[in-house]
């Protein structure tokens, strides 16, 4: 409880913040090109600080570690009030680049605890209210960090941040974490001092089993898809604008995916229980579901229909992003949990990053239509099911082989009896 709380107060605090620095870029410079490159801003952090936040994540106390990270953000988001000039824009890149770089620290962290906080039984239960909570927060948020910085200025939604990041490190610290295993005392090597060593150790560790690679893929194949949000900006401006402007149709359309996103990983959890082996057939089955609802999204001519489309293809990335962070948890070794999940985020911000500059380049330099792209990305969103299904007797073979084994000492030990 203490976690989610902390996760709500913070994640409202983040759009605020947002909603405020897109403000002020587009009152100081008007420039569309500037806001792309705060996107860029935002990307950038996750891939580079990736893996030694997953190093750090497994070496010292995750708890630590999110506190931290959140006191230091409200730091970093006070430096924005100083952003007056548009010479002084680059303190706003400098300065998302450390606070998003901070959350790469905070996510694996938080992610790799939560084995550690509730039953085995409970984590679907944990992950699809942390996937619905972000669905709700980036719609209420939105709202309402809109709202404030409309009628109160930037200044006050950076403090609302600020004060979040400080109120969620206080909920955090009253969290109970259960003490993790001594680690075993190691000679000290540069290779160790700078996490390089326990960075090769982590990709051995994946390498050896297929089944985590697996499902290591997932969200950086879901990734594939993340051009999709440049292009609801453009069918709310062009194809489905509501007003006389583009900010309603955005909004709706964003609001339809928050929809989605919330409703999907209840639902699935209803359909598939618990279970491990369910949860993967559903993961390549919600690739096949939004690649099929991108494609339906990018040919419909009426809005409702759209909106319908929107939030099952959105459905899907929900369900295989709650599923894939489940097995995981469940697959992967405590003490290589941080890593994981640090490599993970920094693939899909790779992915995410890729997928909106070719989407931004096909629109712009070459001209294709936003329909035409919006298919294109439905058609490979839906590649990943395939393989999925294709590839799984592969990546199967560790818990076949560990079947095997326990099959034949059972058989031993009934002779010897």
């Amino acid at each position: 409880r203490q976690l989610w709380l902390g996760q709500v107060v913070s994640q409202i605090g983040d759009w605020f913040d947002t909603i405020a620095l897109y403000t002020i870029i587009l009152q100081l410079t008007g420039s569309g090109r500037n806001v792309g490159l705060l996107l860029v801003a935002r990307f950038v952090p996750s891939f580079f600080f990736g893996p030694i936040s997953g190093v750090i994540a497994d070496r010292f106390s995750r708890q630590r570690i999110m506190i931290v990270s959140d006191v230091l953000r409200a730091v970093v988001v006070l430096g924005f009030l100083f952003v007056r000039r548009p010479d002084q824009l680059w303190i706003i890149y400098v300065l998302t680049v450390f606070q998003l770089g901070l959350s790469t620290f905070f996510e694996p962290a938080k992610t790799a605890a939560i084995p550690s906080i509730v039953e085995d039984r409970e984590l679907v239960a944990a992950n699809a209210i942390s996937s619905v909570t972000w669905s709700a927060m980036l719609t209420l948020g939105a709202a309402i960090g809109g709202f404030i910085t409309s009628s109160f200025g930037t200044n006050a939604a950076f403090i609302l941040d600020a004060m979040s990041y400080l109120l969620s490190a206080a909920l955090i610290a009253r969290i109970r974490l259960p003490k993790r295993p001594k680690r075993e005392r190691q000679k000290l090597s540069l290779g160790r001092l700078l996490g390089i060593t326990e960075t090769v150790d982590g990709i051995r560790y994946v390498k050896d089993r297929p089944r985590v690679l697996a499902t290591l893929l997932v969200k950086p194949a879901w990734g594939i898809g993340g051009g999709i949000l440049t292009l609801l900006a453009v069918f709310g401006e062009k194809i489905f604008p509501i007003g006389q402007n583009a900010a309603g149709g955005i909004g709706v359309l964003f609001a339809a995916r928050g929809i989605g996103t919330a409703v999907g990983p209840i639902v699935a959890r209803r359909l598939s229980g618990e279970g491990s082996k369910r949860m993967q057939i559903w993961i390549g089955i919600a690739f096949l579901l939004g690649g099929t609802g991108y494609m339906l999204f990018g040919s419909a001519s009426s809005f409702v229909f759209a909106l319908v489309v929107l939030g099952v293809a959105h459905c899907g990335g929900s369900i295989l992003w709650v599923f894939s962070t489940v097995i995981l948890q469940r697959e992967v070794e405590d003490k290589f949990r941080g890593r994981v999940f640090a490599a993970e985020l920094a693939m899909l911000t790779l992915t995410m990053a890729a997928s909106n500059y070719v989407t931004g380049e096909l629109l712009d330099r070459f001209q294709f239509p936003p329909r035409l792209v919006t298919i294109g990305i439905g058609m490979f969103f839906v590649m990943p099911g395939f393989v999925w299904f294709a590839t799984q007797r592969w990546w199967d073979r560790d818990k076949r082989a560990a079947r095997r084994l326990i099959q034949d000492r059972q058989v031993c030990e009934s002779r010897l009896e």
